[in-house]
């Protein structure tokens, strides 16, 4: 029988994004998907309110696990030599591949600015987590969704627990330890964030269709 999954802890996604980013700044794939398993079990602990994009995430995180893993496994070491890998065979190449690491990190890093955002929200608590969530989709996400979708996330949102259910959801202690602990990660969340945004800006692929 397979082992039922371990509950989300904040923990592992501070350390797993702890560990993404190399001295010569280059962003480090597994890590940045361990940092994405824990967080997808962050959106699942929440119930079907998130699944429209963490089922989406599963999806594109066991795309790269199958690039990582396959024969040319050592070119997807970093989100750095995957870009170099992928567009040595030519920018329109690139573009017309559905299922490449390029196109599917890029879907993630856009999940990941919500997320950010949203996090970003929770430690401070200026509002109610549904305004927190509404307010970080709409600055990052919403754009990239279709109208149905939007309105669906929206109406989603609304039914989100509060703040201290959510602080609770981290497993890190008490309130006050999830915040200090969201204190502690949202920075190298951001770090890792900012230096994927620069890098498929610089190779012009951050409209990969």
């Amino acid at each position: 029988a397979m082992a039922a999954a371990a509950p989300f802890s904040l923990r592992e996604v501070l350390d797993a994004f702890q560990r993404c980013v190399t001295e010569q700044r280059e962003v480090l794939l597994e890590p940045y998907l361990s940092g994405w398993r824990g967080l997808i079990r962050f959106l699942q602990s929440l119930g079907a309110v998130f699944s429209f994009i963490s089922k989406d995430a599963v999806a594109k995180v066991a795309l790269l696990e199958g690039h990582r893993g396959g024969s040319q496994g050592e070119q997807y070491v970093s989100l750095q030599s995957m870009v170099r890998h992928e567009l040595a065979a030519g920018p329109a190449a690139l573009r017309a591949r559905p299922d490449s690491g390029c196109r599917t990190v890029l879907r993630l890093h856009r999940a990941l600015r919500w997320l950010q955002l949203f996090l970003e929200g929770l430690r401070s608590g200026e509002s109610r987590t549904s305004v927190l969530c509404t307010d970080a989709y709409n600055a990052s996400l919403a754009e990239h969704h279709s109208w149905v979708i939007r309105k669906a996330a929206t109406v989603a949102f609304c039914a989100l627990p509060s703040r201290d259910a959510f602080l609770e959801i981290m497993n890190v202690g008490t309130a006050e330890e999830a915040v200090a602990m969201l204190g502690e990660a949202i920075p190298y969340i951001g770090d890792v964030y900012s230096i994927t945004q620069e890098l498929f800006a610089q190779h012009k692929l951050l409209d990969l269709p």
